[in-house]
């Protein structure tokens, strides 16, 4: 019997339900190379539960299908033709009428070479790559982070941090819109898997090339996470509770509340987090983002193959390190999330938050540094304790005023107070062993941040395609706030005996305010079908204010109330910067480019009001961009992009003020700085296989940066006291390759990814006023076992090794040190409700020529859990660090410098915990 016979006669048995409907199904079936009419195809529509045929009819000479009576409700829509792939899609019926717009058929016999598939686990349509969620084994009551472990081409770090082909995922979305603001780490640490439908991977492209269709080459890697149906009704969420039994006041514990309810288009979510074995801390992106960053940064490798950035300059009210990786840290954590859509017209989306952080830390640190003949060992030790909270307000209202104009409006606030204090104590030696200094310090922070920031996007759609006009205005201001008090006891000695004693009692008051201002008006003007032009001028100001006052400690009063002038200083700078811009595209169904420059005119106006100078500058930079990209198959996309842009030096670096903080490590800003230009050329290909299940990509990137805002070290060999000042330095430059090829082995049904990758990095500094080059390079390769069977088992296994070696110019030694991290992770089930989970990870760090250990240690963690009433319910025991040899251990060269350091860290301890994970009541749980 033909299918088409089939389904007449399953028809035949239904045709009664469908009189009473009121909604029509229609769309257009084509030949997707062709783009002729399919003739004479049947369009069914089937019930998902059980697949059985709902009502069906044919396409006409046209390729026009109408469904009529359709009921409310979700369905599948499958074609069928004896010469083209069948075609089948979800799709959700809640209007009168129901448009599925044209619908590409491919023929059969192209069919395994190219194709859309819209069933199997994955699936990729154009540059989107689609996950069905359900096909991926997770535990029950996992969280989207679990199921991003197990999705081919994706990677979780331990850190949380999220790739895809290689990339770095900053965005994540939930059914197309923000989650908590733009950190990746709240949706998929927060979200059920159960809860999501379909997982989505592409390339975000920039609000101004979505709107004018010519692409800009500003690209953000975004995963987006498509709900069920079923969950964006009503409500669902989590509770789940974990604490340290028999314990005392110092007892580890968790809690963590997950609500979201939805009713029509208007969404509720919120969260709490609290507990104290550092979860959901904020990361050094996170504080980067929310204003208590530092953008004056330099680049080292450690012993785990990872690039540390660090600015040895000054920082007047810079916040203190709170890395949730090392120390003990109290977290309180806290969200909402309003959004809503009316009339299809206006949408508002809004997101408070709350963080608390009580943060201790032990750290120690040995550090030898190389300085022509003399080799300087610094040994310290260092206490902190911190507690700082922020509360965040963002909010984005877009509005559609009619069909050809848009108004998006976008606010963000951030309130950020910080309580710290630091006891360091440390000599410094030379290789002869004989002290040449010794110090102790105590140094406390007050300090408050405000910023806020908002943007104001107008875009008009003219009658003609393509041609379009619009106007952006963004502004932001952070305003800082510092109360510090410094006081240090520091010896010097000369030939191992006591030469002198500096005693400093200082109160240091700072105040910054820093503004950004920026408009951009843009018009794009069709030039026959695939070619574009775009005009656009750009204008940008950053003014800033710096008072900085150093008062010492007076005997006779008993009060901070003498000025040290030395130490003191005010000073106001002015960037403007006017840059017009011009750029032609070219689209097409496979090849995209658009190439262009822009002229920037910038001027530099700085005021040093203490000492009565003015510093002004003008420069005049060329800002070419050039982008190209090819689709080559349906699933394959080559991507090349060159741009050039400048980068201004910050208030701090440019203001002439001496930072005694410590006293044998001081650092002074730089007025004459100059602002450094970087040529950055990008290539990325992927391509992935449905039939065989395999994923190919490649990443290459080159930067090369000219007047590159550096350092120049002035290093007393004698006393060991180092003199740091930000300079323009030339001859900078980096590369990276990155490698990712993943396979399954259908045989052993064992999915396998390997990682080969490789960067350079060569940088200019200055040591005692001669140049100093400083060449790292680091390679590593990677690989990822992964077998499962659906509530059976569930095994991970990982091996990463990597290879660090630095050289400068100042020393003909190379420093070179191996790395490998072999890591394991088993889930087993027992009668399906009993789950045991174990990881396992053996980090090894070879010793090298100034540090003679190995460091070798063993990270063991289990969990067994239980769970009742159709998975609503879990209790569990779990153990951190079975083996009690969690270390904070880490080797770093930079420069002319190799260090070992290391932070207390939370070491073993066991928890007993209960979650409940509730949803809409008479809705059972999917198995």
């Amino acid at each position: 019997m033909s299918k088409t016979t089939l389904l007449i006669a399953i028809l035949s048995l239904f045709s009664f339900s469908v009189f009473a409907q009121k909604a029509n199904v229609t769309g257009v079936l084509t030949d997707g190379s062709e783009k002729t009419p399919v003739y004479n195809s049947v369009v069914a529509l089937l019930t998902p539960k059980d697949s059985i045929l709902y009502t069906f009819t044919r396409s006409d000479k046209k390729g026009n299908f109408d469904l009529k009576n359709v009921k409310a409700g979700n369905y599948i829509v499958m074609t069928s033709h004896r010469q083209y792939a069948d075609y089948l899609e979800d799709i959700t019926v809640n209007e009168t009428e129901k448009n599925l717009g044209t619908i590409p058929l491919l023929s059969k016999i192209n069919a395994l070479r190219e194709v859309i598939i819209k069933t199997g686990s994955i699936r990729i349509k154009g540059d989107t790559t689609s996950y069905r969620a359900s096909d991926f084994v997770v535990s029950a009551n996992a969280n989207v982070e679990e199921l991003l472990k197990k999705l081919p081409g994706i990677q979780v770090d331990k850190n949380g941090a999220i790739k895809a082909m290689g990339e770095t995922v900053q965005k994540v979305l939930v059914d197309g819109e923000e989650f908590f603001g733009d950190d990746p780490g709240m949706a998929v640490k927060n979200l059920r898997a159960d809860a999501v439908k379909e997982v989505q991977v592409f390339d975000k492209k920039s609000d101004q090339a979505e709107f004018t269709g010519i692409d800009d080459g500003e690209t953000k890697k975004t995963i987006n996470l498509k709900l069920k149906e079923d969950k964006k009704k009503g409500y669902f969420g989590k509770i789940d509770g974990a604490g340290e039994p028999l314990s005392g006041s110092d007892s580890r514990y968790n809690t963590n509340f997950m609500f979201s309810n939805f009713k029509g288009k208007r969404k509720i979510s919120a969260f709490l987090l609290n507990g104290n074995t550092g979860q959901d801390g904020l990361s050094w992106q996170d504080s980067d983002k929310f204003g208590g960053g530092n953008n004056d940064v330099s680049m080292s490798m450690d012993d785990d193959g990872n690039v540390d950035y660090e600015w040895t300059g000054g920082n007047n009210d810079e916040e203190p390190n709170v890395d949730t990786q090392n120390g003990f840290i109290k977290n309180t954590n806290a969200g909402l999330q309003y959004s809503n859509k009316w009339n299809d017209k206006q949408t508002l989306n809004l997101t408070p938050n709350y963080n608390k952080q009580i943060y201790t830390n032990n750290n120690s640190r040995k550090t030898q540094t190389q300085v022509g003949e003399t080799q300087l060992n610094e040994n310290a030790s260092k206490v902190s304790n911190v507690n700082r909270s922020n509360f965040k307000l963002n909010a984005i209202y877009d509005v559609k005023l009619d069909s050809l104009n848009s108004l998006r409006i976008t606010a963000k606030t951030n309130f950020y107070t910080t309580e710290s204090d630091e006891f360091t104590s440390g000599n410094t030696t030379g290789n002869d062993g004989l002290l040449k200094n010794k110090q102790l310090k105590t140094f406390t922070t007050d300090s408050d941040k405000t910023s806020i920031s908002a943007s104001i996007l107008y875009k008009h759609k003219f009658a003609k395609p393509r041609r379009t006009f619009s106007v952006n205005a963004t502004g932001n201001t952070l305003n800082s706030n510092a109360n510090n008090f410094l006081k240090s006891l520091n010896e010097s000695y000369e030939g191992g005996d006591f030469s002198n004693r500096v005693d400093v009692d200082q109160n240091k008051i700072g105040e910054k305010t820093n503004q950004n201002l920026n408009l951009n008006v843009t018009y794009s003007e069709p030039i026959g079908k695939k070619y574009a032009m775009q005009f656009a001028y750009q204008v940008t100001q950053n003014k800033g204010e710096s008072d900085y006052l150093t008062y010492d400690y007076s005997d006779l009063t008993g009060n901070y109330d003498v000025l040290v002038n030395s130490l003191s200083n005010q000073f106001n700078q002015t960037i403007i910067t006017n840059k017009p811009n011009i750029k032609l595209s070219y689209n097409s169904k496979k090849i995209n480019y658009n190439f262009g420059s822009g002229i920037g005119f910038t001027s530099f106006d700085l005021e040093d009001q203490t000492l009565n100078k003015e510093y002004k500058r003008n420069y005049t930079n060329f800002f070419p961009t050039a982008n190209f990209s090819y689709k080559y198959k349906s699933n394959s996309n080559l991507r090349i992009n060159y741009q050039g842009a400048t980068k201004q030096p910050t208030l701090d670096q440019l203001q002439p003020l001496r930072d005694n903080q410590d006293f044998f490590n001081q650092t002074l800003g730089n007025p004459d700085l100059k602002q450094s230009f970087t040529n950055s050329f990008n290539l990325f290909n992927s391509t992935y296989s449905i039939l065989t299940e395999t994923q190919f990509y490649q990443s290459f990137s080159y930067r090369t940066t000219s007047n590159l805002i550096s350092y120049s070290r002035v290093i007393d060999p004698e006393s060991a006291q180092t003199i740091t000042k930000p300079i323009n330095t030339n001859g900078n430059y980096s590369f990276n390759l990155y490698v990712g090829y993943g396979f399954k082995l259908k045989k052993l049904d064992l999915q396998v990814n390997i990682n080969p990758n490789i960067n350079y990095n060569k940088s200019v500094n200055s040591i005692n006023l001669s140049t100093n080059d400083s060449k790292i390079l680091n390679s590593g390769f990677s690989v990822y076992l992964n077998k499962s069977k659906a509530k059976k088992y569930d095994i991970s296994l990982s091996n990463n090794f990597s290879n660090s070696r630095n050289a400068t110019s100042q020393n003909d030694e190379i420093k070179s040190f191996n790395t490998n991290n072999l890591a394991l992770d088993i889930g087993v089930y027992f009668r399906e409700k009993w789950k045991l989970s174990t990881d396992y990870n053996l980090s090894s760090r070879q010793k090298t020529v100034d540090f003679q250990d190995n460091l070798t240690n063993q990270l063991w963690n289990a969990r067994l859990q239980r769970t009742f009433k159709n998975d609503e319910f879990t209790a569990y025991i779990l153990v951190n660090d079975i083996l009690n040899q969690n270390i904070g251990i880490r080797r770093y060269v930079y420069e002319n410098s190799i260090t070992e350091e290391q932070n207390s860290r939370l070491k073993r301890y066991a928890m007993i915990g209960f979650t409940w994970n509730f949803k809409n009541k008479g809705e059972k749980t999917n198995k």
